[in-house]
């Protein structure tokens, strides 16, 4: 390595020989509510988010059911050839 001196090691050796700014004494409650504030907020989104999904889910169902032609009471007309779907025998 070389020996010559690095400017940026000794910026940041200056920096930190000088005395650090004073920390407020309330940071670390403030910051633990900002921290449950923001908890709260994305438990409150995830739950409507979900309850939305759930909603469109079982408005789709409903859809599906209440538009789904009824197969089983529907008439089927008779096919030509004696009532069977392909002719049989040619």
């Amino acid at each position: 390595m070389s020996t010559l001196p690095n400017r940026r090691d000794d910026e940041v050796r200056r920096q930190l020989d000088t005395p650090h700014p004073m920390v407020p004494p309330d940071l670390a409650s403030r910051a633990a509510a900002r921290g449950r504030l923001i908890v709260r907020r994305r438990r409150i989104t995830h739950a409507v988010l979900w309850t939305l999904v759930v909603a469109a889910v079982i408005a789709g169902i409903v859809l599906a059911v209440l538009l789904w032609p009824d197969n089983g009471s529907s008439q089927v007309p008779d096919a030509p050839g004696g009532g069977a779907w392909w002719p049989v025998g040619g």
